[in-house]
Order: C-alpha cells, then structure tokens, then sequence
C-alpha cells in the first residue's frame, strides 16, 4: 500500500504532497494511496552520524545480533532513520539492509595503538602494521574506516598522538586506497592537526581543533561530527584520573570547557557539521535531539543548520537520499516548526522509515 504525507516539507519551507510508494518518495499522486500524515512539518529522517549499536552500555562488546537490533531500535524509534556505526567490535553486516532498523553506514573495528584504547574494542596494531589492518577493517565496514589518532599515554601521563605523524597520515591513505572514508577519534591538540593534515574525512569529537585547523578544515571540506554530550562527560573522567593523572585531568577539563567556542568557530567557518551522540558504551542510545539542542544552545547553531546537520545534509553526506523525486521513503514529522523552537525534535508525531509507518 502506497502511503501519502502532507505538510511543510523542509528544507523546502512550503506545503507538499509525497507519496510513499515502497521504499521510493514520488510527487506524482498515487491513487488509493493511505494518508498518513495531514499537517505538520516534514523532514527527512534523522542521522545520528557517530553511533556505536555493536558497544553495548558500560562499554563491552555486544555479544548477539538481537543486541544491535535492540540499541537501533531505541535509536530508529526517536526518530534517527539512518546511523553512521564508527566502530563495532562486533560484526552485524546481515542489518544492512533490516527492513525494520535504520540504514546503516559501518565502520569495521577501531584501529587503534597497543594497550590505550578501550579494551576488546579495537584491533591494537603497532605502527608496522597500521597501514594493512586499516585494508582489512575497509573490508569489514561498508564505506567507513575508524582510527583512534589519540589516547591517555599512562607513560606521560597525558594524552598523546597513537602513532607517529609518517604512520597515521599511511592509515589515511590506506583507507581511502581501499575505497573506504576515513573517520578519527581525537582529543588532542597534536592528534587533530596531523590528521587533519593528512586528508581525514571527518573529525570526532576534535576537542583539540585550533583556529587555523578549522580553516583548513572549511578549504577542504573535512567534516567535525562534535559529540557534545560525550564532551560533557569529561568532569568525571578527570575526576577519576587526577589521582594517578593530574595533568591529564587538567587537560581534559580545559578541553571541555573551550569546546563549545571551537564548535562555533566550526561552524562560523563553514566546516561541514553533523550531528552525533557517540551512543554506545558510555552514552544511551536515542539522544540525538539533545545533542541538537546543545549544538544550538551551546555552539550556536542556527536551528536551521542543525536541522540540516541532522537530516538532510547527513544523510546526503552519507549517501542517503532525502525526500526528492526518487529519493528514500524516511521521514519524520513534528506538530510545530523545529526552526522556531527546536525543542520539537523531542517529540515527532510520525516516522516512517523504508515506506512503513513505525508510529
């Protein structure tokens, strides 16, 4: 049965007609079709673009492919209808196309340095060996690579690059040799500047950008997906590392507290945003709206661009089409304008992933 929504369609900002005919948007009027959605204001569905479904709470592998179902349900049912997964140690490739859970676009496993990065998640590889593992992990994703470019060095006592500048900026390569887009976890300042240096694809967190990073990073297109929430979680990790740890606890509560201005001058610079929660792990699933609101009430984004941030510039980015001629039958729908008060994102009154009503 051919579905038919109207209402003000952004980022058109007029009233349309869709119909919904399988997993395929169409502007042609479908006869017969089931109105679904009369009123309102339309948008593509969500992203969440760093998202971890194969982490379960508490940060340990998930051992079962009905786990990763679960976490991405809570995800599909807030309203994010695509996830970009950065990292799974657990592989789920047979979701890819899971008529009932969002799109995926998957990293393999996180690639990280020997012994300093979150246990039993990554494959941990000395620098000989970063450049062929980031082939493999290409071929465990579908389009994605993870590198962990900085963690906790309990020998400095501080956060330090994971490899040096010659090997990671060969991971980078690798990846994109393998076909595949090249995503970094960074803290630090050292870290974010080779990477971004040597042509990443998209910066997470980024806590460590500077200025002239953040221009460099307009020029090239190179995209910061923030994670405020996990930021704001940096309190209590410095509370449990000062004791063993006090410059790196330091250095971590400098880096939340300027976050949010390096996010602004992101933004104000014209680096490509996107919005993501970093679930999994340490942060629950289904947040993705309060990380909006945050990129707008912290960081300054225009209700707007975090609109786009979270929908249809992600999920083009992605390579999700949004609610065009032909375009994927995912939407949500919100009983006010999210551009006058984005709290709305809170509470849509319809979602439709795949051409299926999920509520």
């Amino acid at each position: 049965m051919a579905l038919h929504v109207r209402g003000v369609l952004l980022p058109d900002d007029e009233v349309r007609d869709l119909w919904l005919v399988g997993d395929r948007v169409t502007f042609e009027p479908v006869p017969g079709a089931e109105t679904v959605a009369d009123g309102g204001f339309v948008l593509p569905g969500l992203t969440d673009a760093h998202c971890h479904i194969g982490i379960a709470r508490g940060g340990a592998p998930i051992t079962s492919i009905d786990q990763a179902r679960e976490l991405a349900r809570i995800d599909r049912d807030a309203g994010v209808l695509a996830i970009r997964d950065a990292g799974s140690p657990y592989p789920y490739p047979e979701l890819d196309d899971a008529e009932d859970l969002p799109r995926l676009a998957r990293a393999g496993r996180h690639v990280a340095p020997p012994k300093r990065y979150l246990r039993d998640i990554g494959v941990e590889v000395g620098a000989g060996e970063v450049a062929a593992t980031v082939a493999e992990q290409a071929g465990a994703g579908n389009g994605w690579v993870k590198l962990v470019g900085d963690w906790i060095d309990r020998g400095v006592g501080d956060l330090a690059q994971a490899w040096d500048a010659e090997t990671m900026t060969a991971a980078v390569e690798a990846a994109h040799a393998a076909g595949a887009r090249a995503a970094v976890h960074t803290f630090s300042e050292s870290a974010v500047e080779i990477m971004v240096r040597a042509g990443v694809d998209s910066v997470e967190h980024g806590t460590g950008l500077s200025v002239e990073l953040v221009d460099l990073m307009a020029r090239q297109g190179t995209a910061l997906v923030p994670t405020m929430i996990n930021i704001r979680t940096f309190g209590g990790i410095a509370d449990q590392a000062r004791g063993k740890f006090p410059g790196y606890a330091d250095h971590m509560l400098a880096l939340r507290d300027r976050f949010p201005t390096v996010v602004r001058s992101a933004y104000e610079a014209g680096v490509p945003i996107y919005v993501g929660t970093d679930a999994g792990g340490g942060i629950d699933h289904g947040l993705a709206a309060e990380e909006m609101l945050l990129l707008h009430e912290q960081a300054g984004m225009a209700a707007v661009d975090v609109l786009a941030a979270a929908s249809w510039r992600a999920r083009e980015w992605l390579g999700f089409p949004g609610l065009v001629e032909g375009g994927l039958a995912d939407l949500v729908v919100y009983p006010e304008d999210p551009r006058a008060d984005l709290r709305v994102v809170r509470t849509p009154t319809r979602i439709v992933l795949r051409g299926r009503v999920i509520r």
